[in-house]
């Protein structure tokens, strides 16, 4: 048996919306869109892929699985993405080395620290 991690599905209240949200905080691609979910991929046949889905309801608690990211420079990229309307979020984190950020629709991720060479 194998398997192949195809996408990592993301329930929202507006799929357009925060795909584009996403779209332009990851710098992905669109490669799939209809009324009801929207789909990137860091390039054209990719994989994961992150697909926004339409629920109904929106999001009552902290996600039980998030985003974790690592950029070049932590204090200039959790600038850009407050920049584009995330907002710090208070998990219960602390006195941490990552940064916990929301999305538009309150889906926490995280910014962590820049890789050390080597």
């Amino acid at each position: 048996m194998s398997l192949f991690w195809e996408e990592v599905v993301v329930d929202c209240r507006d799929p357009k919306a925060l795909g584009r949200w996403w779209q332009e905080a990851l710098g992905w691609i669109v490669v799939g869109e209809s009324d009801n979910e929207v789909e990137l991929a860091a390039a054209e046949g990719a994989h994961p892929t992150l697909l926004f889905g339409l629920v109904p309801e929106g999001k009552t608690v902290k996600n039980r699985l998030h985003l974790d990211f690592v950029p070049d420079d932590q204090a200039a990229e959790v600038g850009r993405l407050v920049s584009l309307g995330a907002t710090r979020a208070d998990v219960g984190q602390r006195d941490v080395s990552w940064v916990v950020l929301a999305d538009p629709e309150g889906n926490e991720f995280c910014v962590l620290s820049a890789r050390s060479a080597g």
